[in-house]
């Protein structure tokens, strides 16, 4: 026992020593990233925070941003985007801390939740987007809501009119999400019954850009308990966002259970197919349906709004993309033909043919991807293939918009507009890695939605461009972005449309 009392203590001591001493060596061998600014910067820099961290991309691929009470790692590296969005996977996911920042506006919905919710939702929606049924029945809708767009365009042209096209074809997608959905023509692009769905339009952006804030805020919660701020114009918001699902969801229930016809056409539409798999509870209904409602609206609708921006400025390329759509439709020798005959020959194999018109869509979604920045929390210590360590607890920001104006990635010319780097010498579409552009996301969680998403915005494209030439109502006005969880153009997008050929009233 002498023995035991005497020796223990020194022991002891030399193994903490011991311990200590290999955890300061690890430490010292582990490679942080350069600290490159603070969430104050973030936070002045709020309006142009994009312009602000691609700047800093630029002399660093992977830095930190100190928060308040921790790290905050961006990277604009492929290598680590794969890393994480792919071989460690596991290691990276929403967290509560995304969660946290999320969950006021979407709930549980698929993009706010990692583990068996997230598994159950994405096999759900894979499921039922898979099917050729809701496929064909998407691109009947997408291709009667792009000839209502281009018959509200032409009202224009005859008045001689300015169109914010933005806010156009945010009220189309709307109208085409909703229907693929739930197999409900909202009408909100003809203005008919439509001040609900506008209503919840505005409120929901306004909701958006708050929830978005408050990654820079570091006193959103106790703003949220106190109800004040932003928060409270999130709070307000999301009880009209919420009136407005809600509403939806209960008459599409109400229909599908007084359906007596078990092959009705309403069948088509995913909540339908979801109700006959017995998913009946409100709250995830309303989840998923504004999951994907975001998905499905802004997404698509600010894609379209930075194309044809892009089409105005470089209006060489417009015209070679109307070109192609009418040689791919076999009309380009007639110009008097019927915009339903146009609809009508734009069949898969069509739009398939389109491949300029796919590199210019893409190419745009490389310089404004729709989600400009994604973020995932770190689950455990790590180290990324630059040889850079992680923190257990930090969050980790992967940057869609500044990488896609990386000469690293991209050559020289990274930032500047040419579809034609993503065509081989045949003219063919090539594809890139999904951890280069990462405008669909990649690995486990790439956008299931990625096909319908190309071919609404081709089907649109080729409906739009194929009866109009468009240009910028005011070419000196700046054209910016406006900071929201999608690349929304700030104050709209104003264009002036002409009529593609003098017989312009032979298209409607």
């Amino acid at each position: 026992m002498d023995f035991l009392s005497t020796c223990l203590p020194p022991i002891a001591i030399s193994l903490a020593v011991i311990l200590l001493a290999v955890f300061f060596l690890q430490e010292k061998n582990k490679r942080y990233p350069p600290v490159a600014g603070t969430i104050l910067h973030q936070l002045f820099s709020a309006p142009k925070v994009l312009h602000y961290a691609t700047e800093l991309a630029c002399k660093y691929k992977t830095y930190r941003i100190i928060g308040l009470f921790r790290f905050a790692v961006y990277t604009t590296d492929p290598a680590n985007v794969e890393y994480m969005l792919k071989t460690n996977v596991a290691n990276y996911g929403k967290g509560l801390f995304v969660h946290s920042i999320l969950s006021d506006a979407l709930g549980d919905g698929i993009f706010a939740v990692d583990g068996e919710k997230w598994r159950h939702q994405r096999k759900a929606a894979s499921s039922q987007f898979s099917t050729k049924v809701v496929r064909d029945f998407s691109s009947e809708i997408f291709k009667t809501n792009a000839v209502k767009l281009a018959g509200i365009i032409y009202e224009a042209v005859t008045r001689d009119e300015s169109i914010e096209i933005q806010d156009l074809f945010m009220r189309a997608t709307l109208d085409s999400i909703i229907n693929t959905l739930l197999g409900i023509d909202l009408g909100t692009m003809c203005g008919t019954n439509n001040e609900e769905s506008i209503k919840f339009c505005k409120a929901f952006d306004d909701a958006n850009e708050a929830t978005v804030y408050r990654i820079f805020d570091i006193l959103w919660k106790i703003k949220r308990f106190l109800n004040i701020g932003r928060e409270a114009v999130l709070r307000s918001n999301m009880k009209v966002v919420d009136q407005f699902i809600y509403k939806l969801i209960k008459r599409k229930t109400e229909t599908v259970h007084n359906s007596e016809d078990e092959l009705s056409l309403n069948k088509r539409d995913f909540i339908s197919r979801l109700l006959e798999t017995r998913e009946t509870d409100p709250k995830y209904l309303r989840d998923m349906v504004l999951s994907f409602i975001v998905a499905g609206k802004d997404t698509t609708a600010t894609a379209l709004s930075w194309f044809l921006y892009m089409m105005c400025k470089h209006l060489h390329v417009q015209e070679k993309i109307a070109e192609e759509i009418r040689e791919a439709t076999n009309l380009n020798n007639s110009s008097s033909s019927r915009i339903d005959e146009l609809v009508a020959n734009l069949t898969e194999e069509a739009l398939n043919k389109m491949q300029h018109l796919h590199a210019a869509l893409t190419e745009t979604l490389r310089l404004y991807p729709t989600v400009p920045v994604d973020a995932r929390v770190c689950f455990s210590d790590d180290t990324w293939p630059d040889g850079y360590s992680v923190k257990k607890g930090e969050l980790v920001v992967y940057q869609p918009y500044s990488m896609g104006r990386m000469k690293f990635i991209w050559g020289d010319d990274a930032e500047e507009f040419r579809p034609e780097r993503w065509l081989d010498k045949n003219g063919i579409f090539q594809e890139e890695s999904p951890f280069k552009f990462i405008a669909f996301n990649a690995g486990p969680r790439i956008c299931l939605g990625k096909d319908y998403s190309y071919m609404q915005l081709k089907i649109f494209s080729a409906v739009l461009l194929s009866s109009y030439r468009f240009k910028l109502s005011d070419e000196t006005k700046d054209v910016n972005y406006k900071m929201m969880i999608n690349l929304h153009i700030d104050e709209g997008l104003y264009v002036h449309a002409s009529p593609r050929f003098e017989r312009a009233r032979n298209l409607y």
